[in-house]
C-alpha cells in the first residue's frame, strides 16, 4: 500500500519551514536561483547540509555542472522574494527584482537573507523526481531579523 502524492502533499502542508531561495552561478548559464523548503542540516564536523532539487529544474542543471550553490534563508519581509524565485519570472527578472552580491565562491548571495550559506557538493543521491545534494558549507553570513516560515500552504511570521 503506499500514499498517493497527493495524499503526501497534504500531511506536509502541516510541517512547518522555513523558506529559503537557492543560488548558483555559471559563466555560461548566469545567476540562477529558485525557492526551496526541503533544506536540512546534516553533520556539524564537518558542516553539511542537504538540499532537495527537482531533476528538471535549471538551477539544479547548473549546480550539479559548477558544484557550488549557497543557501539564502529568508526573513519575514522577502515573501515577494521567495515568489520571484518559485514562479514563472526569467532567471535574470528574478535577479534584477532583489539586492544581492557576489559570495566568497562566486555564487550570488541575497544582501538581506537572514543567513546565507555557500556550499560545495560533496555527493548527490537520486530519489524520485529530485537530486539530494549534499554539501559542506565554506562560508556563511548571518544577519539578524525573523525568518519567514511555510506552513499549511500559506506563509507564516513568528510573533
Amino acid at each position: 500500500m503506499t500514499v498517493s502524492a497527493e495524499e503526501f502533499k497534504q500531511a506536509l502542508q502541516l510541517w512547518a519551514s522555513s523558506v529559503a531561495v537557492v543560488t548558483t552561478h555559471s559563466n555560461a548559464e548566469g545567476n540562477q536561483g529558485m525557492t526551496v523548503t526541503a533544506f536540512s542540516s546534516v553533520s556539524m564536523e564537518p558542516p553539511q547540509i542537504l538540499v532537495c532539487i527537482n531533476e528538471k529544474a535549471e538551477t539544479g542543471d547548473t549546480i550539479q555542472n559548477t558544484q557550488h550553490f549557497a543557501v539564502n534563508v529568508l526573513t519575514e519581509a522577502q515573501e515577494a522574494v521567495s515568489n520571484e524565485f518559485a514562479g514563472g519570472a526569467s532567471q535574470q527578472q528574478r535577479f534584477a527584482n532583489v539586492a544581492w552580491q557576489v559570495g566568497a565562491t562566486g555564487v550570488p548571495i541575497l544582501t538581506d537573507a537572514l543567513m546565507v550559506l555557500e556550499c560545495q557538493v560533496v555527493n548527490k543521491v537520486h530519489a524520485g523526481t529530485h537530486w539530494i545534494l549534499i554539501a559542506e558549507v565554506v562560508n556563511t553570513v548571518v544577519s539578524t531579523g525573523q525568518p519567514i516560515l511555510y506552513f499549511s500552504g500559506k506563509y507564516r511570521h513568528l510573533t
